[in-house]
């Protein structure tokens, strides 16, 4: 089977001078119509018909913003239709108008007026379609008068499932549908820059540097009468300035230039150099732009991680682009305030799972200094046919040319769990191997400056640079102290490991007084802890906690703070990452806490983050830090005199913990002290209300932290009851909070029951959002569930309902 690279499939990463977003003024239609005339009809011929209906949209827009969790459906896979009017005039003599997409998905047309002009498939990386003649054309005809001078513009974005299509059905995340990334309207004039490339390199010393820049045109070359190279430095100098002779060019090499002691990009101080290129021609000039950095990475064999000659233990987690409301359509202050709260818990490695993701992610990775490990969504299924083998070709393609500029890469992923069967009645090793070859020699083809990895196919891992074996000790498999023994184990089978994934869920606000209840049937896993077929499942198999266990997140921070402290003594590991930093939307989860959710993040879907946040924090970070165990654990249980841990998560070296205003002690950190570094007390507490506050020192600076809560004594027993009230309100919202009681009036505090929650009035409940707290299924935490309401001003009718007990009705004016 022969593969093409093709030339117009290099949509390079370019930032166009003249582009505008194209947010505002979308109509939007889920479904799909007979053709494309149906979308222009009503306006090219007066017609006052409203069927179908339109709904107004700003983009970015995903048409699964929140059915990917609503309980009661399947999320929708299927065309959905968009469609604006413009007003279009480029300012330039003989120049091309694009429509540049930063991301669509799955397959997407596009439509001036009722003519197809470009269609693209793949979800995740950058194409751009050129609609001038499109434009011209229209235009020129009778239909332009019923426009009043604005271009018709109709967009089909496809989600419908196909197997010949890469990723999987299987995956476990949603194929989301619609423009779900930035659309940008871009003139260019008639010559133009289409592709930059800069390579910096630096050896491991960091005394010599090179950059190198590259670049392709497009129109007529001809025009060009002169191309100015700058090379700017971090603190905005411009240490490089040439004028190149476009007539001289006979390749696409513009400079070289050596430069002495660069300034080095490192998690640490990630200096971004900045590279201009100034185009001129008689009638025009535009500057085009793109950052770069010089750092030199390696994988050293059977050993450590080093970044610019010094060990670098990679600290890491994962990002799914998804979000509670939008889903994939996310905006850039998103965006950015995910990443920022990524680098605040400490991270400096990311693995983005599984697909190229948006431009806006790998600049704040460049800007924050966060290690990037990119990958294509070749993600389970097995391996298609000719149509789909080359459109992973083309996604690893893409995935390269347009992100090779940013210095945080340096792993190209080829793909996750390919040993993973079901799509296709053929399952071959030797197929899989072949193609895994072939994108591991492009890989290297197109960018010899970084390494190839994969996760989870052992048959392949001989084949690629960097190799990450399924190790999920405490969750799918074995107990979470086998991590340190499997991980050498794994390490000397391997030239090059990394462990990513690792974790296990856990239900936001849901918590333990012991959490290792049911989980005594589990045995070591040995020198094995991977993930198997079905291990995944609420049922069957072998026991494990992720079937047997609680999903507490007590327990998860015990897991996390268990791998943290061996980290910290592993001198041969280069790092790991944690699955994911953020909860996420998966169809082949239905039955968990919150439905379709993979809660395993370290924050919910709407970015609040939970306790495991600060378990991080106390290991990953440098600036003071303390965090008592359990901010939302409103009311814990036990008898009277039962002695009860109390955790603190703190990166100083010292901490006093006061209950009720009076010393419990002092304790000096010990991060081989497990759990909690050392700092945790065992104290009896009065029943009813109770506070802790710690005091904690880290040199000359101390830090607080505060949490107040009732201690239950009564025992609890079965539910009985549901007990619902209005624990705040104002003229815009009301909170409705459900709590789960035995027959004695007790909370039971142990209570897993799904709460239903659901509305009648003018008002709304703000669900499908796949978090604890806005979903109309969910699982108690800890016997209780809350909700909130949308009034809307007038009177509204909530009902809260649990398996097996009578249904209350909560009236909210």
């Amino acid at each position: 089977m022969v593969f093409l690279v093709l030339a117009s499939s290099l949509q390079a990463q370019i930032n166009h001078p003249n582009k505008t977003r194209l947010n505002e003024g979308w109509e939007f239609l889920r479904g799909d119509l007979g053709n494309v005339w149906e979308a222009v009809r009503p306006a090219a011929i007066g017609s006052p018909e409203t069927v179908p209906l339109w709904d107004k949209v700003t983009l970015p827009h995903s048409f699964n913003a929140t059915d990917a969790v609503d309980p009661d459906v399947n999320y929708y896979q299927g065309p959905g239709w968009y469609r604006t009017y413009l007003d279009i005039e480029n300012p330039y003599n003989n120049g091309r108008t694009l429509l540049h997409f930063e991301g669509a998905g799955q397959k997407t047309k596009v439509f001036v007026y009722n003519q197809e002009v470009g269609s693209h498939v793949g979800g995740y990386d950058e194409w751009q379609v050129d609609i001038t003649d499109a434009i011209d054309k229209f235009k020129a005809s009778d239909a332009a008068k019923r426009f009043k001078g604005k271009v018709p513009i109709v967009i089909r974005a496809d989600n419908t499932r196909d197997t010949e299509m890469i990723p999987s059905d299987l995956s476990d995340f949603n194929l989301y549908g619609g423009i779900y990334r930035y659309l940008n309207l871009v003139y260019t004039p008639s010559a133009s820059l289409s592709m930059l490339q800069v390579d910096a390199v630096v050896d491991a010393k960091g005394k010599k540097g090179e950059v190198s820049v590259v670049g392709k045109f497009e129109g007529d070359k001809n025009e060009i009468t002169s191309i100015e190279v700058k090379l700017i430095s971090p603190n905005n100098k411009v240490i490089y300035k040439q004028t190149v002779d476009a007539s001289s060019l006979t390749g696409d090499q513009l400079i070289t230039f050596a430069l002495k002691k660069p300034e080095l990009w490192s998690p640490n101080t990630p200096s971004l150099y900045s590279c201009e290129i100034e185009i001129k021609t008689k009638d025009t000039s535009l500057t085009y732009q793109d950052q770069f950095g010089f750092r030199h990475f390696e994988f050293v064999k059977h050993g450590p991680f080093k970044l610019n000659g010094e060990r670098l233990l990679l600290r890491g987690t994962h990002r799914h682009e998804d979000h509670a409301g939008v889903a994939a359509a996310m905006t850039e202050e998103m965006i950015i305030e995910e990443m920022e709260l990524m680098k605040a818990m400490g991270v400096n490695f990311i693995r983005l799972g599984h697909y190229q993701q948006s431009r806006i992610v790998l600049e704040q990775c460049d800007r924050l200094g966060i290690l990037v490990w990119e990958e294509i969504p070749w993600c389970r299924g097995g391996l298609g046919g000719e149509i789909y083998q080359q459109q992973g070709i083309d996604m690893l393609t893409n995935m390269i040319t347009q992100h090779r500029n940013h210095p945080s890469v340096i792993l190209w992923g080829l793909g996750n769990e390919n040993d993973w069967p079901n799509d296709f009645p053929e399952f071959d090793k030797q197929k899989i191997r072949q193609y895994m070859t072939t994108l591991h020699n492009l890989a290297h083809q197109l960018d010899d400056s970084r390494l190839t990895a994969i996760r989870r196919c052992d048959f392949c891992s001989d084949i690629i640079d960097v190799y990450s074996p399924s190790i999920w000790a405490g969750w799918y498999r074995g107990i979470y102290t086998d991590y340190k023994r499997v991980s050498h184990s794994e390490v000397q089978k391997h030239n090059h490991f990394l462990h990513v994934e690792w974790g296990g869920d856990n239900h936001a606000h849901r918590h333990a007084e012991d959490p290792y209840i049911n989980l005594d049937k589990i045995d070591s896993g040995g020198d094995q802890a991977d993930e198997r077929a079905g291990d995944a499942s609420l049922y069957g198999g072998t026991a494990r906690a992720s079937r047997d266990g609680d999903w507490s997140e007590t327990y998860i921070c015990d897991l996390i703070d268990w791998h943290l402290k061996e980290q910290e003594d592993m001198p041969w590991l280069t790092g790991a990452a944690y699955w994911p930093f953020k909860d996420f939307s998966t169809p082949v989860r239905p039955e968990n806490p919150v439905p379709y959710m993979n809660q395993k993040g370290v924050v919910e879907r709407d970015l609040t983050p939970k306790e495991a946040y600060y378990v991080f924090q106390s290991y990953w970070t440098d600036k003071p830090m303390a965090r008592i165990y359990g901010h939302s654990w409103s009311k814990r249980w036990g008898a009277e005199d039962e002695a009860k841990l109390v955790r603190v998560y703190s990166n100083c070296d010292e901490a006093e913990l006061f209950l009720n205003g009076e010393s419990l002690g002092k304790k000096k950190r010990n991060s081989n002290d497990f759990p909690a570094a050392g700092l945790r007390w065992e104290t009896n507490f009065k029943p009813g209300d109770n506070t802790l506050r710690v005091v904690a020192t880290k040199g000359k600076e101390q830090v607080e932290d505060t949490v107040q809560f009732y201690y239950e004594t009564r025992p609890f027993g079965k539910e009985a009851n549901i007990v619902t009230r209005i624990i705040e309100s104002n003229d815009q919202y009301a909170w409705i909070e459900a709590e789960l009681q035995d027959e004695n009036g007790v909370q039971c505090l142990m209570s897993e029951n799904y709460i239903y929650f659901d509305s009648v009035g003018d008002g709304h409940l703000v669900k499908n959002m796949g978090t604890s707290t806005a979903s109309s299924k969910v699982q108690a935490q800890n016997g209780k569930a809350k909700i909130k309401l949308i009034k809307n001003g007038a009177t509204n009718i909530v009902s809260i309902a649990s398996d097996g007990l009578q249904t209350q009705f909560v009236e909210v004016k």
